[in-house]
Parts: structure tokens; C-alpha cells; sequence
């Protein structure tokens, strides 16, 4: 039996996916995050809690009668923008910063005095803002830039220097000219910057002293990661033009998969490379937080009861937790509309649902307007995906239903991405 394995390094936690050659998940497992208090975090411990995932993962293996060493394929994903500078032999030289992390106007000013006006690295917010920040606290030379991802695969492998065209984006890698862009090297040392590769890329063995630590071959090969996000596609769906998937957890965010690459800063569309297609979407700042911060969690199941889904309310809400939206309109001062507020709490779930299936059906459009084709089928992922009531009004704005994924799991995403080549 020959095995792939993913490894998802997520907001929450370390999760792991073992699948067998058909791509049945024959084993999962999961370990925490250790406590990183503050905006700045020690990357050595995301290198710690991903061994710890390892070994329960590995044990979980020998427990139901498989050999580690069948694991021929690993591949990694993290959360996209997340970074930190290392020198050669992979010690951090500065803290780690994460994806959310913000404030970086002085480096945003920058990028904006070089970078074309509708780049994605533009804002201040943006990941190479975050990389520029980490070099002004480097405590030693750096030799490395490294995504969470290409961190973890350079401890994997023993070297690092490498990364993937979905990670690589938003620092601002080219995926479709396959470069950095010239001007990049006005704002970071360019020795410093990985060598990008295509998602599932092979890249090389294990470290021999890193496998036999693990309990696994030393013939198991990485291959290039992706992003968290894109990972969770992958596990949802098929690789096919047209398929989409909506998540809809804290916020929404939506992907689809286009023969056409469509970057539109304006709006906060962009797309990742997989393979020969495009992954084209973007995240509202809309969903589930929402809900919760206006209707008590535990009642939002009885309210959903309640609600009549072929009914409209007529009310136009917009939900969002404060002002400022990224997609499909890009705003940071766009306000919320919850008003006004029905005397009913079911049928301001109502409209608070209505309000969000629209704008889920709006991002479909913006991206069908500007070429990337409309969804063929639509997978639902997270856990607004599992009422009953919001389906139906989501299938009236998408004119389709919408379809419960069977699996949602990065891990699972990226131990597909392991099989690939």
C-alpha cells in the first residue's frame, strides 16, 4: 500500500490526512497550537506543534496496522501571508508574522512609491508590507524568507529557499510570467526571496535525520504546498473548470475554477495557478461572526425552524460586524445595513441570511462579468453550509442548488496535492 500524506497548518491547529492510493482518508489527526501571546510568534513552535501532529499521526498509523514508511508523499499548506526570516541553517532571525497582522503603512507608502497601481502587494496589510516589517526586526543577516508552509517543508526536507505559486502571490510572485517582479528588489534583498515553484511540484526526500526522528522513509518526497484556503478547495472538489466553492464560516469566501486569470484589485478579486487553470475568488467580510454577534448561537438553529425560505423578507441588508468590506466590494469604510431590525428574531435571521446569499450570488457575478465563467456546480463548506433554511435562500440567489461537501479538510486538500505527481 502506498500512502500520501497533507499537513495543514490552520488559525487553530496542526491537522494531518493520510489517504491510501484510491484517495480514501485512512487516518487523521490534530494537535494545538502552543501559546504565542502578541502579533509576533516564534516560528520554531509552529516547527514543534507540526512534530507533535507527526507522532500522534504516526502512532494513530501503527495502531490500525499501516507502516509510516508506506508514506511515499507529503505536501504542506498554511495560512497564506503568514512569514518569517531565517538564516541557512533554518533558525528564525526574526519573530514570525501572521496573515492578519496590520499596520504596515510605512512600507505600504513604499510599495506604492514602485509597484504598478492595481498590484496585489499594494495596501497595508499586504504580505510583502509584512516582509519588509520582518527585515527591520532581523536580529542577524537573513538567508531566507519563508512562508508558515515553506518553513515547515524546509525543516521537512533540511534546506529551504523554495515555495509555491499560491504562497508566493500575494508577496509578489508573477505566476503566469513565472518571476519576481524587477522592482521587487527596491524593497528586499532579492537572495532572500524563494525560489517559486508549481503547486505539487516534487522537490526532494525527506532529511534522513528528520525522517528517522518521525518514523518515516527516507525515500518520502515533498512536493511544493499551497495555501490553506486553496488546500480546503482542493479536499471539496474536483479539479475541473467550473466547479466553485463557498465557505462559509466566520467570514465568506468564495473560489472557482476559470480557464482565465482575473486579478481586480478594485473589487478584491484575485486568482492563484493550479496547474494549467486559474483558482479566481476572494473573501467577503461577511458570514457567520455576524450572526453570532447579533442572535444568540444557540438559538439560531430554532429561529432557522421557523423561517419560511420561499418567502422573501424585502429587506436589503448588507451584514457585516463593522464597517469595511474586501470583496466584492472593496470599501475599508463600507457600513453595515441591518436595519431595520423585525420585532421577529426569525425573520431577522431571515434577512440577515438573504443579505449574505446575495452577496455570495454577487461575487459569482462580478467574476462571470469579467470573463472567469459561471459555476458549474457549487460546493458549501463550514457550518453555515449545514442549514437547511439558508440553503434554500442561497439556491434562489445562486439559480442552483448549492451542494454540502463530503470532506472539508486542508489536510485532506493537501495529501491530494501530494498525489499528484
Amino acid at each position: 500500500m502506498t500512502l500520501s500524506l497533507g499537513i495543514d497548518i490552520g488559525t487553530s491547529g496542526i491537522r494531518t490526512a493520510v489517504l491510501d492510493r484510491d484517495g480514501s482518508v485512512v487516518s487523521m489527526a490534530r494537535a494545538a497550537h502552543l501559546p504565542q501571546p502578541g502579533d509576533e510568534i516564534d516560528a520554531n513552535l509552529w516547527w514543534t506543534a507540526v512534530q507533535t501532529c507527526l507522532h500522534t499521526q504516526i502512532a494513530t498509523l501503527r495502531e490500525i496496522g499501516l507502516d509510516p514508511h508506506a508514506i511515499q508523499d507529503i505536501a504542506v499548506d498554511g495560512t497564506s501571508g503568514s512569514m518569517v526570516l531565517t538564516d541557512a541553517q533554518l533558525r528564525p532571525v526574526s519573530p514570525a508574522l501572521m496573515y492578519n497582522s496590520k499596520g504596515f503603512d510605512a512600507e505600504a507608502r513604499a510599495i506604492g512609491q514602485i509597484a504598478p497601481s492595481s498590484h496585489i502587494t499594494r495596501g497595508s496589510n499586504s504580505a510583502l508590507a509584512r516582509a519588509m516589517r520582518l527585515v527591520s526586526k532581523a536580529q542577524a543577516s537573513p538567508a531566507h524568507l519563508l512562508h508558515q508552509a515553506d518553513f515547515i517543508v524546509a525543516k521537512l526536507m533540511g534546506r529551504g529557499g523554495h515555495s509555491d505559486h499560491n504562497n508566493a502571490l500575494k508577496t509578489g510572485f508573477d505566476p503566469e510570467s513565472q518571476r519576481w517582479p524587477d522592482w521587487i528588489g527596491d524593497l528586499i534583498t532579492p537572495d532572500w526571496l524563494p525560489q517559486v515553484h508549481p503547486v505539487g511540484t516534487r522537490l526532494d526526500c525527506l532529511d534522513p535525520a528528520v525522517a528517522q526522528a518521525l518514523g518515516l522513509s527516507t525515500r518520502t518526497r515533498l512536493h511544493a504546498g499551497t495555501t490553506d484556503s486553496i488546500a480546503a478547495f482542493l479536499a471539496c472538489a474536483p479539479l475541473e473548470e467550473g466547479m466553485a466553492v463557498t465557505s462559509l464560516g466566520s467570514t465568506l469566501a468564495i473560489k472557482i475554477l476559470s480557464p482565465k486569470r482575473i486579478d481586480d484589485p478594485r473589487i478584491g478579486l484575485y486568482s492563484h495557478r493550479i496547474g494549467q487553470v486559474w483558482l479566481v475568488g476572494g473573501a467577503s467580510n461577511t458570514g457567520g461572526a455576524v450572526l453570532a454577534s447579533v442572535l444568540p448561537t444557540q438559538k439560531i438553529s430554532e429561529l432557522s425552524a421557523r423561517i419560511d425560505p420561499e418567502q422573501e423578507t424585502g429587506l436589503q441588508f448588507y451584514p457585516l460586524l463593522q464597517p469595511g468590506e474586501r470583496f466584492p466590494i472593496n470599501d475599508p469604510d463600507l457600513q453595515p445595513i441591518m436595519t431595520p431590525r423585525p420585532d421577529d428574531d426569525a425573520l431577522f435571521l431571515q434577512a440577515l441570511f438573504e443579505g449574505i446569499a446575495r452577496i455570495e450570488a454577487r461575487c459569482y457575478a462580478e467574476i462571470e462579468m469579467r470573463g472567469g465563467g459561471s459555476p458549474k456546480r457549487i460546493f458549501s463548506a463550514g457550518g453555515g453550509a449545514k442549514d437547511h433554511a439558508f440553503s434554500r435562500i442561497r439556491a434562489r440567489s445562486l439559480g442552483m442548488d448549492p451542494v454540502m461537501s463530503q470532506t472539508t479538510e486542508a489536510a485532506i486538500g493537501a495529501a491530494k496535492l501530494a498525489r499528484w505527481t
